[in-house]
């Protein structure tokens, strides 16, 4: 996905349509529509104005890529109870198979209790 549709995506997400997030910005639709095909790119002021008005980050902005948005608000949205029922090694061992291995290559109880240890101590502070 290249800059402009991503910037297209943020506009929908935020439910704006071309002409609305143009009025707000003081330009045309067509050059909204420059942007969001690729044509031309904003200057520095007028991305700050399409981060405020997309409510993001110019980071999040520059690097706004809607299928890891979408994964981030599942996330977000999902509870803990239901994430303490994911399996979460054996769904990203489908695409690191060594996450898969290593519990019987390395001797991981070593290490488990320190952790819990490590995450108790945390949990203190927090």
């Amino acid at each position: 996905m290249n800059w402009g549709e991503s910037l297209a995506q943020v506009r929908k997400k935020s439910g704006l349509s071309q002409e609305r997030a143009a009025e707000k910005l003081g330009v045309s639709r067509q050059t909204i529509s420059k942007w969001e095909n690729g044509e031309t790119l904003p200057d520095i002021r007028q991305a700050q104005g399409l981060a405020a008005l997309y409510h993001v980050s110019l980071d999040t902005l520059a690097a706004f890529d809607a299928e890891v948005r979408e994964i981030e608000e599942v996330i977000d949205k999902t509870t803990e109870k239901t994430q303490e029922k994911v399996d979460w090694t054996r769904l990203w061992g489908k695409k690191y198979p060594v996450l898969l291995t290593y519990p019987r290559v390395v001797e991981t109880e070593d290490y488990a209790a320190k952790l819990q240890e490590l995450l108790a101590r945390l949990k203190i502070w927090c």
